[in-house]
C-alpha cells in the first residue's frame, strides 16, 4: 500500500496515466432491482407491482475485467466448468499487453502499472514472472482493503444497472447487454 501511495505523493497524473486495474464480478442470469428502483416503476395512483423473485437466479457468468482511467481494455468471459488460476490471469496479462499496444502506446514509455487484490492465481509465481516479462509493474495490494478496490466503487455499480431487472435463459444473452453498450473487446 505504501508504494501505491507514494507514486500518488510524487505525481496523481503520472499514477493514473499508467494504472491498469483488474478485478472481476458475477453477472446473473437475473438480479432482481432494488427496491428503489422498483419503487419508481409504480405510476401514481396504481398498485404497486408484486416482487415474486426476490433472489439472485443460480445461472451466473464471471467477467474478469481489466481498465484505466480512459475506459474498460477488456473483459474476458471465464468458460463454464474452469477457475481463476496462474495460467488464467497470465493469459489476461498477455491480452493485456497486445490491447495495451494498440490502443494506448503511450502507457509503455513510463511503464504499466497494475493494481488487483491479492487472489491466489495473481500472487502465484507463474504470474508474476509473467508481469515481470512484459514489464508490468505490480502495485502491492493490501489484504482487505476494499477502499481500494476502485473496480466496486467506480466501475461495478454503472456496469450492473443496466442489467438489473432483466431475465436471461442462456449465457450467451447474460453477455449481450454487455456487448451492446461496448464494454468488451471479445
Amino acid at each position: 500500500m505504501e508504494q501505491l501511495f507514494e507514486f500518488f505523493r510524487h505525481d496523481p497524473n503520472d499514477l493514473l496515466s499508467r494504472l491498469v486495474i483488474m478485478d472481476e464480478t458475477w453477472s446473473y442470469h437475473y438480479d432482481p432491482e432494488t427496491k428503489q428502483q422498483s419503487k419508481e416503476l409504480g405510476h401514481s395512483g396504481l398498485p404497486r407491482p408484486k416482487e415474486f423473485l426476490l433472489q439472485k437466479t443460480a445461472g451466473k457468468v464471471l467477467a474478469s475485467i481489466l481498465w484505466d482511467q480512459d475506459s474498460i481494455l477488456l473483459i474476458y468471459y471465464l468458460p463454464k466448468g474452469l477457475n481463476i488460476n496462474a495460467e488464467y490471469y497470465s493469459s489476461l496479462l498477455v491480452q493485456l499487453k497486445d490491447i495495451l499496444k494498440e490502443k494506448r502506446g503511450g502507457k509503455f514509455t513510463k511503464g504499466v502499472l497494475v493494481l488487483h487484490d491479492n487472489a491466489p492465481a495473481r500472487r502465484a509465481l507463474t504470474a508474476q514472472k509473467k508481469l515481470a516479462y512484459l514489464g508490468f509493474q505490480y502495485l502491492d495490494h493490501p489484504p482487505y482493503s476494499p477502499d481500494v478496490a476502485p473496480s466496486h466503487y467506480h466501475l461495478f455499480p454503472g456496469l450492473k444497472k443496466h442489467l438489473k431487472g432483466r431475465y436471461f435463459s442462456f449465457d450467451a444473452e447474460v453477455l449481450l447487454p454487455w456487448r451492446l453498450f461496448g464494454w468488451t473487446t471479445l
